[in-house]
């Protein structure tokens, strides 16, 4: 491990001493490659030269244990007796920084939520969890855009899609798709029982052009009239976009937003999504496998976590976790259940890897 750790740490000197160099400064593109991967090594390097200090420190309070003078031992041993566990909890971190990321953990996502069983209480859950998203992107100052709205009839959204923007989206937030399933009374429950309903959420990691080979040459765009919110907006103007990829079939089209611009981005980004997970469908297929003892394959079928509200409580089946602290989470506060779920994953990849 220290070896690795060493070649690190003098790619991360390269990289520091590129970023200085005015050709390197002048290239924006270029820039910002190189800045990415400074951040990402200086992440590890940051805690490599944390250990190597401490375990620098023990070599000399080891050596203090020799010294003739009894306070001067005793010192060396109260100095070891603290820094060997911080030095198993700097190699302990160090294996988990050294996992091999997921390549799309960087990117942007769509994140879609929608109603399931349960009528207008799913659309009212499927509203909740929009809040809580919400409030928790707001804690990590991520932006978000609504693409999509269809609302339900009784409150909250048969279907809700948003665009996240921000540091390390789709690496916090890929383990939420799946089913969402809420024990409660509903608001619209006259006796008082306790339904069970459910929401899905699926977090899309967003794709850019460049990211799919798509000759523009290749695609028939079509428009016609939406059918979605915007009241006379719709019966004036052709707000729905179809793009279809002549060579292998695939269509997409999106009609639920209110100007063709944003019906086009929503349209591209599918295309995009789905041409790409036909160019690399083995790939996705072994990625797919590998996670899903943890995440679930993210389809509609999979229960993946219950609320349940006269218990206070949330949990995650994947991975066994439970908190009492519904209205907390409830409320936007998803990083202990977060931490837990990359953990788990984290210790499957060791696993693995051994």
């Amino acid at each position: 491990m220290i070896d690795k750790l060493e070649d690190l740490y003098n790619r991360y000197r390269e990289t520091e001493e590129q970023l200085s160099d005015p050709s390197v400064m002048s290239d924006q593109k270029r820039y910002a490659t190189i800045s990415k991967q400074y951040k990402e090594l200086k992440r590890v390097v940051d805690v490599f030269l944390a250990y190597k200090q401490a375990l620098g420190n023990a070599e000399m309070a080891r050596d203090m244990r020799k010294d003739p003078d009894t306070e001067m031992r005793e010192m060396a041993e109260m100095e070891l007796a603290e820094l060997e566990p911080k030095i198993e909890a700097f190699e302990e971190q160090l294996r988990m920084l050294l996992i091999p990321r997921d390549p799309e953990d960087e990117r942007d996502v769509l994140f879609e939520i929608r109603s399931g069983a349960g009528g207008d209480e799913a659309s009212i859950f499927a509203g909740d969890l929009l809040d809580m998203y919400t409030r928790y992107f707001s804690t990590r100052k991520w932006k978000t855009e609504i693409l999509e709205v269809n609302e339900g009839s009784a409150g909250g959204y048969n279907k809700v899609v948003i665009e996240v923007k921000g540091e390390d989206v789709y690496a916090r937030m890929k383990f939420e798709s799946g089913a969402h399933r809420v024990q409660r009374v509903p608001k619209t429950e006259s006796q008082g029982r306790v339904h069970t309903s459910a929401a899905t959420v699926v977090v899309l990691p967003k794709r850019e052009m460049e990211d799919v080979n798509i000759n523009k040459a290749d695609l028939r765009t079509d428009t016609f009239r939406s059918s979605g919110a915007g009241g006379q907006h719709v019966n004036k103007t052709e707000s729905g976009v179809r793009f279809t990829h002549i060579p292998t079939g695939i269509v997409a089209e999106s009609t639920d937003g209110r100007s063709q611009h944003q019906n086009r981005e929503t349209a591209l980004q599918r295309l995009y999504q789905r041409i790409h997970e036909a160019q690399l469908n083995a790939h996705e297929s072994q990625i797919a496998n590998a996670r899903k003892s943890l995440v679930g394959s993210g389809d509609r079928s999979d229960k993946i976590r219950t609320y349940n509200y006269p218990q206070n409580r949330v949990t995650d089946h994947r991975i066994g976790y439970t908190s009492h602290n519904l209205t907390g989470i409830m409320g936007g506060d998803l990083d202990d259940i977060l931490d837990a779920l990359q953990m788990a994953e984290n210790t499957r990849k060791l696993e693995e890897a051994n």
